[in-house]
């Protein structure tokens, strides 16, 4: 039989980056973006931190979907000052500009697609960030409001007594400040609950430290009431 002539089947690979001008030799940078990228999964923070740091340094986040996923996931880094670096990075590459400078729309879709999908820890772990850092509060108010599920989150990590005073107290400002409506109920609910009880007896010297920690968190709840309503 006469071979039989076939076309070759073309191999198209994706770039990883896609480079404005003033990058000369992507082939040069490839090798030390990939080991740095790598560095993100490294048992060791300080080697994770070293990756971010080689990361931006040549600002590959900005220009790869890949990367600026990977370090998207940082955010349930177990260490806290990775997770509150990460939340500065993506806060502002999600953040549009009205000069120049804008993140790629696949890179920003990357992100935004991720954070969609943020769980409840994930959301602890950033009102973790928020207690210690509160120059932090506006890069989480970015992440936190392109997530409409964060407020079912919030509203969850308000309602578990065990969570720390201070985690609760982020939970109720975030609620309030980004617009979780659907966690307008839980609020009252609380706001009801601890009012009912201030106002129906004196609480003691003697009482439970956890009551009157309770009782700390009605200023916060009535601001954030009101945020609400006003919507």
């Amino acid at each position: 039989m006469e071979p039989i002539d076939q076309e070759p089947i073309p191999i198209t690979q994706l770039p990883l980056f896609t480079y404005g001008e003033s990058v000369t030799s992507i082939v040069e940078l490839f090798p030390a973006v990939w080991n740095s990228t790598e560095s993100l999964t490294s048992p060791d923070p300080v080697t994770r931190q070293r990756g971010i740091d080689a990361l931006l340094e040549v600002g590959a986040q900005k220009v790869s979907p890949l990367v600026a996923y990977m370090i998207a996931t940082c955010l349930n880094d177990t260490d806290i000052y990775i997770r509150r670096r990460v939340a500065y990075i993506l806060a502002d590459l999600i953040t549009p500009r009205t000069h120049g400078g804008q993140t790629p729309e696949d890179v920003r879709k990357v992100i935004l697609n991720y954070l969609r999908g943020l769980r409840e820890s994930t959301v602890f772990g950033l009102l973790e960030v928020s207690v210690i850092d509160q120059n932090a509060d506006k890069s989480i108010y970015a992440i936190f409001n392109s997530c409409s599920f964060v407020g079912k989150h919030l509203g969850e990590i308000l309602a578990q007594w065990k969570n720390p005073i201070t985690i609760r107290q982020k939970a109720i400002y975030y609620i309030g400040l980004v617009g979780y409506l659907d966690a307008l109920p839980v609020l009252e609910r609380l706001y009801n609950r601890l009012e009912a009880r201030q106002t129906g007896q004196t609480v003691m010297d003697f009482a439970p430290l956890t009551i009157k920690s309770d009782d700390d968190l009605l200023p916060h709840l009535r601001i954030a009431i009101n945020l609400l309503s006003a919507r």
